[in-house]
């Protein structure tokens, strides 16, 4: 273990986050990070199951944004990231009644798990957007700690609200246009709402946008590999994808608010599977994650 893995698992120790005995959680590891590695960026891994080298900051105010919640230290992000979410806000500022983004979590300094609230964002290419539209960017730290985004769908889930605008469809429409763009995460309810107005020619874009639960009042980018980035896993294509063709306004859309909805409601008794649990962020230690995360974590 490199001296800097040992003082941190010291210091966990002492805390009674583990034993003595026990490896550290990677996301304790990664978590205790304030600051990037040096040197050329690099996304390591899945972004779920990864780290990053060489990650920079999204500057806490710009022309077009505001970083929120700054004291989470969670505005890292691969080069590509931080140039598409600036020019992502560029294009919310020309919407009516924006002025640009607010911008929620992006990584860790060196990546990797998170102590709290993401499976993903692992690698530098995972962004949270606010639905909340900005309105001002000179928010102090102090008010971006207090404020908070507004969902844009229904309690029961079913359907966008008052809160859902025309400029919401056009943001998250230009977000998944961007050809630097895997996927783009929001609210089952949010791609009816688009899906009740598409075309075929929206379908190239279209199809980026996924369903998922919660993401009501945020939207989730996540950027394609960078090219030449050997050490990044690409993400894995869907049924849809692979199809070369569909949307995704079918009735894969509509299971997230009857079947989904349901089960969430009544949850169906399921037999245990035999075997261990399977892992996840919030229980990986660092033998779980690709070896090249160990430089990441000990490196300057």
């Amino acid at each position: 273990m490199t001296p800097i893995r040992l003082a941190v698992a010291a210091a966990l120790v002492a805390t009674g986050t583990v034993t003595a005995s026990a490896e550290p959680l990677a996301r304790q590891l990664f978590g205790a990070q304030a600051r990037p590695t040096q040197g050329a960026s690099e996304p390591v891994g899945s972004y779920a199951r990864g780290c990053a080298a060489g990650l920079v900051a999204l500057p806490e105010t710009g022309p077009t944004w505001q970083a929120m919640r700054l004291s989470r230290n969670r505005f890292w992000g691969q080069p590509e990231l931080v140039s598409y979410l600036e020019d992502l806000s560029s294009f919310a500022a020309r919407l009516p009644g924006w002025q640009g983004l607010y911008i929620g979590d992006m990584s860790q300094p060196r990546g990797g798990p998170m102590t709290g609230g993401h499976a993903s964002h692992q690698i530098g290419l995972d962004a949270d957007i606010w639905m909340l539209p900005a309105t001002r960017l000179d928010l102090s730290q102090k008010q971006r700690e207090k404020i908070s985004s507004i969902s844009i769908r229904t309690e029961d889930q079913t359907r966008v609200n008052g809160n859902w605008t025309p400029q919401h469809a056009a943001l998250l429409q230009a977000a998944a246009s961007d050809p630097r763009v895997e996927r783009v995460f929001v609210s089952a309810a949010a791609k009816l709402a688009m899906c009740a107005t598409a075309t075929r020619a929206d379908t190239p874009w279209l199809q980026k946008i996924r369903p998922i639960y919660g993401h009501n009042e945020h939207f989730h980018v996540r950027l394609k590999c960078p090219a030449g980035s050997n050490l990044c896993q690409t993400q894995t294509p869907t049924v849809a994808e692979l199809s070369k063709g569909g949307n995704g306004c079918d009735d894969t859309l509509t299971w997230w608010v009857t079947t989904y909805l349901e089960e969430l409601r009544h949850p169906p008794k399921r037999p245990k599977k035999p075997g261990p649990v399977p892992k996840t962020a919030k229980t990986y230690v660092m033998s779980d994650l690709p070896v090249q995360c160990r430089n990441v974590l000990s490196a300057p």
